[in-house]
């Protein structure tokens, strides 16, 4: 067998190897969607309690009177 025939074959195998695992499944998806969504759940519970929040207003407050 001729080198470059080998060297393309190679090419092409180690092609298909990396692209059969090269994405997610759906049920993949689905599972990191639940996981953001409930990440994102709790951080708006936690934002929007009232001793954040009243830290929250406390440092924009700060921020925006800083003298210039």
């Amino acid at each position: 067998m001729c080198r470059s025939v080998r060297v393309r074959v190679r090419a092409w195998l180690l092609g298909r190897a990396s692209r059969r695992d090269a994405g997610m499944v759906t049920s993949e998806y689905a599972v990191g969607i639940i996981a953001a969504v409930a990440f994102a759940a709790a951080l708006y519970k936690v934002v929007t309690s009232g001793q954040v929040g009243a830290e929250l207003q406390g440092i924009v407050g700060r921020a925006l009177n800083v003298p210039m």
